[in-house]
């Protein structure tokens, strides 16, 4: 019997033995995957307690995990998380990390990270690598190797196969980036881009959202009318556009004046008080340029000598005249410059830019005239001139002056006839009434062109007569060599030494909320970037705005095509300043220089288009029609109202 029972407890031993070898491995195994079972929510209470946060003994295969309130699920992964974020990662090596209600999610060998609250991204295959900014912003990277990089608020970007990278700005900003190499940047709020195949790039500038329903610029909305027209609003309710069923679209100002109009290849530009400036094609491919009914010029291309030339007839007060202007190129772009239809002679060059022996009172006889007048807030002319530079500072500027006021002058009154609409206004009818332009810089001098800017103008005369004066003895030396057809130089509007430049057509601007400023002739520009952006594009500080203009002391980007067309309007207002020079010798004060010895130049002349005065005429009847469909949409109620 008691044999027996030795050996019953000897067996029961083994038997606990095995027991114990058997479980304990997996209760040890138990412990240590324990993190990779979903953990509760952790109390408030929990969160600003450090010494929960590290415990790396307790983790499986190498892998840390800090969490405040957090719920993860790892396997071989690295997370970190904070307050309510939720992460999800699979497959080892992938990488996460987010704030603050962020929400992430990646696979094998990608990396995300998320910003602050509500930012979400997805990666997607290996190497992927995705970065969302602030709240709202989603970005999903495709497959390997995409990157994107989403900004502030409510930015969006997708980026495509590999390689592909893109970059969204400022609120609301969308980009989608297509095949391998791809690379889009959205600009400002509402901008919005999509770059097909390798290698394709663009950048958007503010308000450039098309979207045709839903949200508008900025966080906006966009909504359909009664009558199938369509109207866009920024976040704060403002009207931004109107896209009319037939396809035309209408961008307004920041007060609710049409400031732009694109009309099936016709393109129409409104200053801040109502002048107008309206661009086409004809079907030849030639271009109408119109500031005004019965003025605006038509530009023809052609060759002389191996190199390509564009001649432009000018209408105004019933007469047409030409002028040239020669091409060259620059970074892949072509330019046009002026090329003077007369030289002078050396000495008259140095009596203009030198300093005269006695500073001259000169008077213009504009005391009377009704341009004058109206932008005495803006400009006065010197008291006296010490050399002519100076004189042809004041020269140009008005010209610039009274040509824009008589052409708005024009515009306001067929705009009131034309398009007898509510609710509409092409360009800005409360302008002056307004805070616009003329900013506070000039305020304490009374007249927004301070001496300072004045004298910028002025160095930037001297300049060009300098140039002028050198081209000249060029062309008459018979044994300078010929300047190389269609040759690279860098245009006058990328120059790092020409800065100041002169609206002399009005422009419109994209501004941050969705709308756009305008640029009005005589308005002063001053180029702050020498580098022109994927657009062409390059930014200016508006050294000198009118009232209702983009304000002075702002930043805008600008076409480095209508910086040249600025230099170039410059440089012929200076050549005709010039004539009226040479013919005012000697006569009302102005002292008696060196004879001019004006000579025509060959390369500057070309013969006036015959049919430019009746082209532009029919332009501005399209116009008008273009005009009055802007103003019956702008007016037209949005669906359901009543």
């Amino acid at each position: 019997m008691n044999s027996v029972r030795k050996h019953g407890t000897a067996t029961a031993k083994w038997l606990v033995l095995f027991l114990v070898l058997l479980f304990v491995p997996g209760i040890v195994s138990a412990q240590k995957n324990k993190s990779s079972a979903p953990a509760p929510k952790a109390a408030p209470a929990q969160h600003a307690a450090p010494a929960q946060h590290a415990a790396p003994a307790q983790h499986a295969g190498g892998a840390s995990t800090a969490s405040h309130g957090a719920t993860t699920a790892s396997h071989g992964a690295t997370t970190t998380s904070h307050t309510g974020a939720t992460t999800t990662s699979h497959a080892g090596g992938a990488t996460t990390t987010s704030h603050t209600g962020a929400t992430t999610t990646s696979r094998a060998g990608t990396s995300t990270t998320a910003g602050k609250a509500g930012a979400s991204t997805t990666a997607g295959k290996a190497g992927a690598s995705t970065t969302a900014g602030k709240a709202g912003a989603s970005t999903t990277a495709g497959k390997a190797g995409a990157s994107t990089t989403a900004g502030k608020a409510g930015a969006s970007t997708t980026a495509g196969k590999a390689g592909a990278s893109t970059t969204a700005g400022k609120a609301g900003a969308s980009t989608t980036a297509g095949k391998a190499g791809a690379s889009t940047t959205a600009g400002k709020a509402g901008a919005s881009t999509t770059a097909g195949k390798a290698g394709a790039s663009t950048t958007g500038k503010a308000g450039a959202n098309s979207a045709a329903s839903g949200k508008g610029a900025t966080g906006g909305r966009t909504v359909k009318t009664a009558n199938g027209n369509t109207k866009s609003f920024n976040k704060s309710g403002k009207a931004t556009s109107v896209t009319t069923k037939s396809g035309t679209t209408a961008k307004f100002n920041s007060r609710g004046g049409v400031s732009s109009i694109h009309a099936h290849g016709m393109n129409i530009n409104h200053s801040a008080r109502g002048g107008r400036v309206v661009e086409s094609r004809r079907a030849d491919g030639s271009r109408l340029v119109s500031t005004g009914r019965g003025r605006g010029y038509s530009e023809r291309s052609f060759n002389r000598g191996g190199r390509a030339y564009v001649s432009r007839t000018y209408v105004y007060g019933g007469r047409s005249y030409a002028r040239v202007y020669g091409s060259y190129y620059y970074g892949g772009y072509a330019y046009y410059g002026y090329q003077p239809g007369f030289y002078y002679g050396a000495g008259f060059y140095g009596w203009a830019y030198n300093p005269w022996a006695a500073p001259v009172a000169w008077g213009w006889g504009w005391g009377a005239a009704p341009w004058y007048g109206f932008n005495a807030y803006y400009f006065n002319p010197y008291p006296v001139y010490p050399s002519a530079a100076f004189w042809l500072t004041d020269y140009l500027v008005a010209e610039n002056l009274r040509l824009a006021y008589e052409a708005q002058a024009e515009a306001q009154a067929n705009a009131a006839a034309a398009a007898n609409v509510p609710g509409y206004t092409g360009g800005d009818a409360d302008a002056d009434a307004g805070s616009g332009g003329g900013g506070g810089a000039a305020a304490s001098n009374n007249v927004v062109l301070t001496p300072e800017i004045k004298q910028a103008i002025a160095d930037e005369v001297k300049a060009q007569l300098e140039a002028e004066k050198t081209a000249a003895t060029a062309s008459s030396n018979s044994s300078a060599p010929a300047a190389a057809a269609n040759a690279e130089q860098v245009p006058a509007a990328l120059d790092p030494n020409t800065r100041t430049f002169i609206v002399a057509t009005a422009l419109s601007e994209p501004t941050d909320d969705g709308t756009e400023c305008s640029l009005s002739p005589g308005t002063i520009l001053t180029r702050i970037d020498d580098t022109p952006d994927a657009d062409q594009n390059v930014k200016v500080l508006v050294s000198a705005s009118q009232k209702g203009d983009c304000h002075s002391g702002s930043q805008v980007a600008v076409a480095v095509q209508d910086l040249q067309e600025m230099h170039n309007d410059f440089h012929q207002k200076i050549d005709d300043g010039l004539g009226k020079l040479a013919d005012n010798q000697g006569k009302n004060g102005m002292p008696k220089g060196p004879s001019a010895q004006r000579r025509a130049v060959p390369e500057g002349t070309a013969e006036p288009d015959l049919t430019a005065s009746a082209d532009l005429a029919k332009q501005q009847q399209d116009a008008d029609a273009a005009e009055k469909e802007v103003s019956t949409a702008a007016a037209d109620k949005e669906q359901g109202d009543d």
